[in-house]
């Protein structure tokens, strides 16, 4: 178990959800802390408790904001565990799908969001060997394979959309 302490915010977040959404997400960020290799850092980035590669360890991002590694979230219809580590390397997504499918569970997935509702819908043994696969010199190295080209990432059309063709990974 994870002895580095939970940030004031990552507990309010908590405190702020319905005790169903509680029961549901806690025993998930549970296992994913638990699972956790060292180099990452819980905090709230982006509304929702996660781990990021800090500005510290590598301040090259496309956008100036840390690299978003986990995330938990609770939506008004599920919850979201954002896998960010499977985004981009092919490999690490085949062997969790691949493993997620032998579980006979229903997969609700895009590219990097596991959606869930109840805590019967994931398989936390399956959660955290995919967590725990992916250090941070890894999730760093396929990071800069995939990076945006500099100057398009953050690229704007004049109404603040994303213009096209601007990545929006990281």
């Amino acid at each position: 178990m994870s002895t580095e302490p939970v940030p004031a915010e990552v507990e309010n977040y908590f405190a702020d959800l319905e005790p169903d959404q509680r029961a549901v997400l806690y025993p998930v960020i549970d296992t994913v802390r638990d699972a956790m290799p060292p180099g990452y850092v819980l905090g709230m980035y982006w509304g929702m408790p996660g781990w990021v590669i800090p500005l510290e360890t590598f301040p090259d991002t496309y956008n100036g904001a840390p690299l978003a590694y986990v995330s938990v979230a609770a939506q008004k219809n599920y919850n979201s565990l954002y896998l960010m580590g499977l985004y981009g390397d092919p490999e690490a997504d085949a062997a969790f799908r691949a493993e997620w499918a032998a579980t006979g569970r229903t997969l609700n997935m895009g590219k990097s969001c596991l959606r869930f509702k109840t805590l019967a819908d994931v398989d936390l043994g399956i959660i955290a060997r995919t967590v725990a696969s992916i250090p941070v010199d890894r999730y760093l190295a396929t990071y800069q394979r995939i990076k945006p080209a500099a100057g398009r990432a953050s690229a704007r059309t004049s109404t603040g959309r994303q213009a096209p063709g601007a990545s929006v990974t990281g």
